[in-house]
């Protein structure tokens, strides 16, 4: 069993070091198949941009993007910015995938920062917990949840050689305009 936990690289049982706030870099893939589904706004801020791969998946699709991390992986600004104490409200749209364990948090200070659209990567058991749903969704429902039809991959430490997902993932989308039920719409990504 523990074979098989190490090389699937779950939780901590794995035997690879973890970088801060346990890094897990996003197949770039997922930002076009979110595009498909919302449009945005020309700026966005990708507040936990890692090494990069969502932003520079925005750049080529023609967003002005504001790369920011709270640790520096090689990309973005070089200035660590912790995006949970910042206050300065953003003129555009926010998209990352955050830190999990700071995922509620995220979404509350996205949406206190922009009075437009915020897209957040999430495991899809971020739906669950009385908890999220007391802080969260009962007075700031998504508009929208994107729920992939096929495991897409997560890296942790962008380790690329591990094949496979054992995590459903979705985008969460909010849009400060949208009033109405949520959203269910899968992505087709077969």
């Amino acid at each position: 069993m523990n074979n098989t936990i190490r090389t699937l690289g779950w939780s901590s049982h794995s035997e690879y070091e973890t970088q801060p706030e346990g890094f897990y870099s996003t197949d770039p893939s997922a930002i076009d198949y979110l595009l498909q589904h919302e449009t945005f706004n020309h700026n966005i801020w990708e507040c936990a941009c890692g090494n990069g791969n969502l932003s520079k998946r925005l750049i080529r699709h023609g967003y002005n993007v504001k790369s920011t991390d709270k640790y520096y992986r090689g990309y973005g600004e070089r200035e660590s910015i912790d995006f949970l104490k910042s206050h300065d409200s953003f003129n555009g749209d926010i998209i990352t995938n955050p830190p999990y364990k700071h995922s509620t948090e995220f979404v509350l200070k996205a949406l206190e920062l922009t009075d437009r659209k915020v897209a957040m990567f999430f495991k899809i058991n971020f739906l669950e917990s009385r908890r999220r749903y007391e802080s969260l969704f009962r007075d700031n429902p998504p508009k929208k949840v994107l729920p992939f039809v096929k495991r897409i991959q997560c890296y942790r430490n962008d380790d690329r050689s591990i094949k496979g997902s054992t995590v459903c993932y979705a985008w969460f989308v909010w849009d400060k305009d949208y009033e109405g039920d949520t959203i269910l719409e899968w992505i087709d990504n077969i």
